[in-house]
């Protein structure tokens, strides 16, 4: 069985939650999957559940142009073990943000989390579909109208209430991305078993205690 984390922030009305609940759908419908939810402020109960996961989705809204700092927190505590051993080596990772402007730099908090994963050794995946609205033929119901192509995109108008911001259209783009990401995951695991490379230290291995990583400092003793 394939493992999924989705670890995300979501504070202010709750949208980026709106979005990680649909990639968690998205994603179950994969056969084999299964997918989990991770608030970042319940990370500490779940290293376990992170350490094997074969593909960790990150989320957060877009915060004057940049993750929100409650996700940052969590990224800073993955700097010693987990960095500097490379225990989240060739795990998949991708990404989803969503902003209360039509931009409003949403392309930079992806590129942030493309960094964050890097730094990991993570392999990304990006959107599977072209972007929507693209013509006069288009319209607000296309799926990735915003044409995000490094992950999902979503726009939420600040005068709404989750239940209807971010639109169905952005929630059904996210879904469709966790089942790609599924896929991928399902196919690259597969071919990770029978092709392991001799690098490949963390491959398969259960982290049973679950305590939080040893952090730069720790190490540096």
């Amino acid at each position: 069985m394939s493992q999924i984390s989705i670890v995300y922030f979501s504070q202010f009305k709750g949208a980026t939650e709106k979005l990680a609940e649909a990639i968690q759908r998205g994603a179950s419908q994969v056969p084999g999957t299964r997918a989990a939810l991770i608030k970042v402020e319940e990370v500490s109960k779940n290293w376990a559940e992170l350490n094997d996961s074969d593909a960790i989705i990150f989320g957060s809204p877009t915060y004057m142009g940049s993750v929100a700092a409650g996700f940052k927190a969590f990224v800073e505590d993955l700097a010693g073990e987990i960095w500097l051993e490379r225990r989240w080596l060739n795990k998949i990772a991708s990404g989803f943000t969503v902003s209360a402007g039509r931009s409003g730099d949403k392309m930079n908090t992806l590129q942030q989390m493309v960094v964050f994963a890097a730094q990991m050794g993570m392999i990304w995946v990006p959107m599977r579909i072209t972007g929507g609205h693209y013509s006069t033929q288009g319209s607000e119901n296309d799926l990735n109208r915003l044409a995000g192509y490094l992950g999902v995109m979503a726009q939420a108008n600040i005068d709404q209430p989750p239940e209807l911001a971010p639109p169905t259209s952005d929630i059904e783009t996210a879904e469709l991305h966790g089942n790609h990401i599924a896929n991928v995951t399902r196919q690259y695991k597969e071919g990770r078993k029978q092709l392991p490379a001799e690098y490949d230290a963390f491959l398969g291995e259960v982290d049973g205690e679950g305590k939080k990583p040893l952090g730069l400092k720790d190490l540096m003793k």
